[in-house]
């Protein structure tokens, strides 16, 4: 077999809806190496999405090889089957090389007693005093408390392990980079819950390279993090400990890090996740950083003309049928609908105005997050108008190219990677 392909220590989740910015968020990354720190473009695209717009996951990986030939990147890059299931993995299978293994539906399913039962005996070192370095007091478990996270996670991750398997057999081990997505669940896992799926997972003999926790807060789409920035700092700290424990006592990859499912724009808790990735010596992979969608729009809008006509559709549109772009995202928005303004009235903005609304600028005080969250998950308008928008945005290119990097590298790559 050849060498198991490995994600670099840092790593970033971009999407790319309409496959026309892989160059743009690409020249984020050579700015990144220029800084002199490499970063991992992963292109990901969820079965949703491709449903949604009526695209295919081959074309977000021809559009990532374009980027990288045109731009000379001779790096490691990714294409991630973002959320898959067994049901949906299939249109993935031969142009990603990247899983997120989605097993949401299967969290807080019953286990198999007899698993459970199994797990406990194979890991006595889990009841108890449990001491993971660097986390400064150790952790008090008993049976009942091991038992009842195994009987949430059991199933989750033997799920997790038929899709691996599923993978393995149809591409080849070592051929893809597998995460597993767990922050699709009530309440944030502790360090030792987290200990405990990452055994379950390593027992089922799933050499992730990433794992997507649950964190405190709320990480709603295109907006900042809400929530206890001190409390969140605390459990990434000790999700690092506990991945490094896990690691040396389980024989998880040496690589394997967190990945943060932000929704992008958490920016309140990048200097955080910068500081414990340094004091740690971990890495980190952010998922998804910079929403390019509304990065093409306030390109559009910026461009004036035609480009500010489309903007102010995308948003007429969105306005007229919020219900129903809402509902599948209701979870992870909070539009607070009397903030958003009539259409009529958007219709009278100039360049300036909606992109000083729409731009996640907090210091302005016309950004309106409201506004913001409604066009993030609007995309299916602009879906609609398929190619009048395709083209809007090759007559368009310069200016939506330079808003795509300069939010992608400035406002994420720099605070997350960098540190400045």
């Amino acid at each position: 077999m050849s060498k198991r392909i490995t994600l670099p220590k840092y790593s970033v989740g971009v999407g790319d809806r309409f496959a026309h910015q892989a160059r743009a968020q690409l020249s984020a990354c050579i700015r990144a190496g220029d800084a002199g720190v490499e970063v991992a473009p992963v292109w990901n695209k969820s079965n949703r999405e491709h449903t949604i717009i009526g695209t295919d996951p081959n074309q977000t990986r021809a559009a990532a090889d374009a980027a990288v030939k045109a731009l000379g990147w001779d790096e490691p890059y990714f294409v991630d089957a973002d959320h898959i299931t067994l049901k949906t993995v299939e249109r993935f299978l031969e142009p990603c090389n990247f899983f997120t293994l989605d097993v949401a539906e299967e969290i807080g399913k019953p286990a198999q007693p007899s698993e459970v039962d199994a797990f406990l005996s194979q890991h006595p070192e889990l009841i108890g005093e449990v001491r993971i370095p660097r986390i400064a007091e150790p952790f008090k478990t008993d049976t009942t408390l091991v038992r009842g996270v195994a009987n949430k996670f059991l199933a989750a991750v033997k799920d997790a392990g038929k899709i691996y398997r599923l993978l393995v057999e149809r591409k080849g081990e070592g051929t893809f980079v597998p995460e597993i997505s767990m922050d699709e669940t009530d309440a944030p896992q502790t360090p030792v819950e987290l200990l405990i799926i990452l055994a379950a997972i390593a027992d089922e003999k799933i050499p992730i390279q990433t794992i997507a926790p649950k964190f405190t807060g709320r990480f709603n789409k295109g907006v900042d993090y809400l929530g206890d920035v001190a409390q969140f700092t605390k459990e990434f700290e000790e999700d690092l400990a506990a991945i490094d424990f896990a690691i040396k006592h389980y024989g998880l990859p040496e690589n394997l890090k967190l990945s943060v499912h932000s929704g992008s724009d958490k920016f309140s808790i990048y200097r955080p996740i910068h500081e414990a990735m340094v004091k740690f010596g971990a890495g980190v992979h952010v998922k998804t950083a910079g929403t390019t969608w509304l990065e093409e729009i306030i390109g559009l809008a910026e461009a004036g003309g035609n480009g500010l006509e489309i903007a102010k559709e995308v948003y007429r549109e969105a306005y007229a049928h919020a219900e129903e772009l809402c509902k599948p995202y209701t979870t992870v928005i909070d539009i607070d609908y009397a903030k958003l303004p009539a259409p009529a009235v958007v219709d009278t903005w100039t360049s300036e105005q909606f992109t000083s609304a729409l731009r996640h600028d907090q210091r302005n005080a016309a950004y309106n997050p409201s506004l913001r969250q409604l066009l993030h998950v609007g995309f299916k308008v602009a879906a609609k108008m398929g190619d009048r928008y395709l083209d809007a945005l090759d007559a368009n290119e310069e200016i939506v190219a330079r808003n795509v990097t300069t939010n992608l590298f400035e406002r994420h790559i720099r605070p997350i990677f960098i540190g400045c």
